[in-house]
């Protein structure tokens, strides 16, 4: 007998794993227990499947600034967050099996400008966007890259500051702006990644998967 779960609201999806024989992962959101709650899940059946599903919510934990508990994942903050959990999903998705076993640090190199980007942390979901180098299109670029965060984590401008921009829910998150940090550099690749990306497959049931 077929057994029906309710997998919640998915959010994001990619359609071939590039790292285990192109299955397809979905990212579903769950309001069950009063906080918003996030559910990794694939509908394949080849072996192997649910350890690679276990390892992918535990590299989000560590990347984004999670809470893993049991299947599902919530931030500390009890917020939802959920462009940045997408985002993060996505992000981690892309990873070799392994490699993120630490969170991204606060410092980035922008190839676009040379200069090195610090996102330095102010207290109570406040954040700085500094850059070394000369003061000569500074101020341009910085603007450009707290746009992509606005853009990939929905995070607010900070009124009268410039370079700064908060999570709403005024608490620190550290691993989540490193990761989110090199994309932010770049966010118009990321909008045409996207858009490519969609279309390219949907997650379908076990028995039409192989």
């Amino acid at each position: 007998m077929a057994v029906t779960r309710n997998l919640g609201v998915r959010i994001e999806l990619v359609s071939m794993d590039p790292h285990f024989h192109n299955i397809t992962i979905a990212l579903y959101r769950q309001d069950q227990t009063g906080r918003p709650e996030y559910l990794v899940y694939s509908y394949s059946g080849l072996p192997g499947t649910a350890e690679r599903i276990a390892a992918l919510r535990s590299s989000m934990a560590t990347l984004g600034h999670l809470v893993l508990d049991g299947e599902l994942l919530h931030f500390p903050c009890g917020s939802a967050h959920q462009a940045a959990v997408r985002r993060t999903f996505l992000e981690t998705a892309k990873l070799p099996p392994g490699s993120a076993n630490a969170p991204k640090p606060l410092t980035v190199l922008d190839k676009k400008s040379g200069r090195n980007i610090t996102a330095t942390n102010l207290g109570e979901g406040r954040y700085q966007i500094t850059a070394d180098g000369p003061e000569d299109g500074k101020a341009v670029r910085i603007d450009a890259i707290i746009g992509g965060m606005v853009k990939l984590a929905e995070v607010g401008l900070v009124a009268g500051s410039a370079g700064g921009f908060a999570f709403p829910c005024g608490k620190t998150h550290d691993p989540l702006v490193g990761l989110l940090l090199p994309r932010a550099l770049n966010v118009r690749a990321i909008l045409r990644e996207e858009e490519s990306a969609g279309g390219r497959g949907l997650l379908v049931a076990p028995s039409q998967q192989k």
